[in-house]
């Protein structure tokens, strides 16, 4: 078995602080821009419901909390956290860019301890973060409860296929391939890119990550593999 991949906070914090500049293009470079597609498969199967606010927690640069912003034209509060402000700071500068500038609030916020009262939106949502906090239990009971009773919280994650040989030849890529590639290109000293594929082996998939959902606090989990399994995104309802 591989040795537990370091998720503390100062090693995430450096590394995500080290690619903030690139971090936008290597994502849509490296997925070949399909990771726009999965923020939209979020919106469809998640759209928003009235006018109570939406928090994004990790957040990074704020894509699909941009995202939301555009759904909702402005209508609905949106909050996005993260706790890399070098991220953040990229966020506020594509809000400004977009003209979101004064309708996206970006805080600095640990998903651990969210600095939110109960029950406060209507959707809490995470694209591809939930696997960097350190405790993530911890994280999305913290993400439970800053959702309204009946709200939904949506977990955006890189999977495996379960596919074969899809399976196979995904996995060399992932493990051999984009780490290459992606640290050549983004030449960061916390070897972000070998950091992706062993956290993502080390996150629970499927029924497992659904499972620690209820356990959470949720109801009616279920999960929508996208893209032959190398994304999967998992919906459930906070209880009454």
């Amino acid at each position: 078995m591989s040795n537990p991949v370091d998720k503390s906070g100062e090693r995430v914090q450096q590394m995500f602080g080290q690619i903030a500049d690139r971090y936008d293009r290597m994502n849509h470079l490296l997925s070949m821009n399909i990771d726009r597609y999965w923020r939209w498969r979020c919106l469809r199967l998640v759209p928003p419901q009235g006018h109570e606010p939406i928090l994004d927690v990790c957040t990074g640069t704020g894509d699909l909390a941009l995202a939301y912003r555009r759904a909702t034209r402005g209508q609905v509060p949106i909050v996005a956290t993260d706790f890399c402000d070098p991220m953040l700071e990229k966020g506020r500068e594509k809000a400004a860019r977009w003209g979101f500038g004064e309708e996206i609030s970006f805080v600095q916020a640990d998903t651990q301890q969210l600095p939110f009262p109960e029950n406060r939106f209507q959707i809490v949502t995470v694209a591809f973060g939930l696997r960097n906090v350190a405790d993530t239990d911890r994280g999305l009971r913290e993400m439970v409860r800053v959702c309204r009773p009946g709200g939904r919280v949506a977990v955006l994650e890189f999977s495996l296929p379960a596919w074969e040989p899809w399976r196979s030849l995904y996995g060399w890529y992932f493990r051999n391939v984009l780490p290459r590639l992606g640290q050549w290109l983004s030449r960061n000293e916390q070897q972000a890119y070998d950091y992706l594929p062993a956290s993502v082996g080390q996150f629970p998939m499927g029924q497992a990550l659904a499972d620690r959902m209820v356990m959470a606090g949720l109801n009616s989990v279920k999960y929508h593999s996208l893209t032959g399994g190398i994304a999967t995104l998992y919906v459930g309802v906070k209880q009454g």
